[in-house]
């Protein structure tokens, strides 16, 4: 008692809510609301633990017509936001941010624009006007664009020699559908080096200039603030910010690539990279979509026990890391599916064959009761675990105010996949899957390592 009379402890940290991230009560929380100007905010105030907060604001600019041959310098005007604004340098800005116990990560490219914000209750204000301040006044300074180029050359020179940047590089150009001009355009190692030794930065300022704004803006906020006070920076901010010129969606494409089967050799290289997939029409809105994501699931998106990691990984020993990934377009109907693979370049032969035998497996047999019943509990509970952080969940809020959708569709899409038979998950996945018509890439050391047999 003694020792302790004159302690008088830590400063006191704010508990978080009991707070249940349902899609019902997410959206009951949910307070959607435009300012003057075009910006869109989505607010889910709750009490966190340290009264923290998370934001997440996204802009978007330009169409088609206008977006042409500006990737590059999209690309790197974006990448300059961080890095200096009339009123501080880049070390400058990041010391307010230190100050202010926040972690701000900006950044763009030619269709757009973000900031995702974590911070605390009372310093949130303060945080967003400088990223504000950051988004609409940058200066761009010469030493600070010649050290970005040289970082992304940098990169791009080492990406040449490594087997997951170039087999993922070649794959995407196989799926790509679009021209050299268009800012989605997937251009080879030497393009995009050619591209950014191209760029000046008074381009980079120009592509500022000519497109940044916020009339189309959305903004997530999720944690312990003031309502009040958030809405009132965002309109001082942001409200008058008109984008100097109109917003249309640039309209996904479907590609139709080359059937090929590609090998890349990657000398003296320990590892060795397999990307295999396929495109097809289908948007998150159709009928199929939740037997695709319960049966990518259980093929290998995440699922512990799924048929890919079992086969290739546990029992053969053959990848260090395997998986399948579906991706399908809110807007258009334009989707994918594949697997890829990490493994010693000797062992190529025994990966493919194995991989080809599992999607085979699967389209010809289905799922047990078992694997689906595992899958469907796994699948929703890793939703759940999502829709509690914070930083996500209000990534999810701003790009749901874009997509004019609740959670509600949250809702429906697991009572979906929790209703789903194993009849519908086969059907589903033998309409859109045909491996047959597999893009394939290998990327790796097989010259110098002779396969085993």
């Amino acid at each position: 008692a003694e020792l302790l009379k004159d302690y008088n402890g830590g400063e006191a940290v704010a508990q978080g809510e009991n707070f249940e991230p349902s899609p019902a009560n997410i959206e009951a929380r949910t307070k959607r609301s435009n300012v003057p100007g075009g910006l869109q905010l989505a607010l889910v105030p709750k009490k966190t633990r340290g009264a923290t907060v998370n934001a997440n604001l996204q802009l978007r600019f330009g169409d088609e017509a206008s977006l042409q041959g500006k990737g590059p310098a999209g690309t790197l005007a974006g990448s300059m936001l961080a890095r200096g604004n009339k009123r501080l340098s880049r070390q400058q800005l990041q010391d307010e941010f230190d100050k202010l116990k926040a972690q701000v990560n900006i950044s763009g490219n030619a269709m757009g624009a973000s900031a995702s914000i974590q911070t605390t209750r009372d310093n949130l204000p303060a945080v967003m006007k400088l990223v504000m301040e950051s988004l609409r006044e940058p200066v761009f300074p010469e030493t600070e664009f010649a050290q970005l180029k040289r970082e992304l050359l940098t990169g791009l020179e080492a990406q040449k020699r490594d087997p997951q940047a170039l087999a993922f590089n070649a794959f995407g150009r196989q799926l790509n559908a679009y021209p050299k001009s268009d800012p989605r355009y997937t251009g080879t190692f030497d393009e995009t080096v050619a591209d950014l030794n191209a760029v000046t930065l008074d381009e980079v300022k120009t592509f500022h200039a000519n497109f940044y704004g916020a009339s189309n803006a959305q903004l997530g906020v999720v944690g312990d603030f003031d309502e009040a006070a958030v809405t009132k920076i965002s309109s001082e901010t942001l409200g008058s910010w008109s984008s100097p010129k109109p917003f249309t969606r640039l309209v996904s494409k479907l590609p139709n690539p080359i059937l090929a089967n590609q090998s890349l050799e990657t000398p003296d290289k320990a590892n060795a990279v397999f990307v295999a997939g396929i495109p097809f029409a289908m948007r998150d809105d159709d009928a199929d979509y939740p037997a695709m994501v319960l049966g990518n699931y259980m093929m290998g998106g995440g699922f512990l026990s799924s048929r890919l990691a079992t086969r290739i990984r546990q029992k053969e020993g053959l990848s260090y890391g395997v998986g399948s990934f579906l991706q399908v377009s809110s807007h258009d109907k334009v989707a994918s599916f594949g697997g890829n693979a990490i493994y010693a370049p000797q062992n190529v032969a025994k990966l493919e064959a194995a991989f080809n035998e599992e999607i085979a497996r699967a389209l010809k047999d289905g799922f047990t009761a078992d694997e689906i019943t595992a899958a469907k509990s796994g699948l929703l509970q890793s939703y759940k675990v999502n829709r509690a952080q914070d930083g996500g969940l209000a990534g999810t809020q701003a790009n749901y105010l874009y997509l004019n959708r609740t959670f509600r569709w949250n809702e429906e899409l697991e009572q979906k996949i929790a209703a789903l038979t194993a009849e519908a998950i086969t059907a589903a996945m033998r309409k859109h899957i045909d491996p047959t018509k597999f893009t394939v890439v290998k990327a790796g050391d097989f010259a110098g390592k002779p396969p085993v047999k």
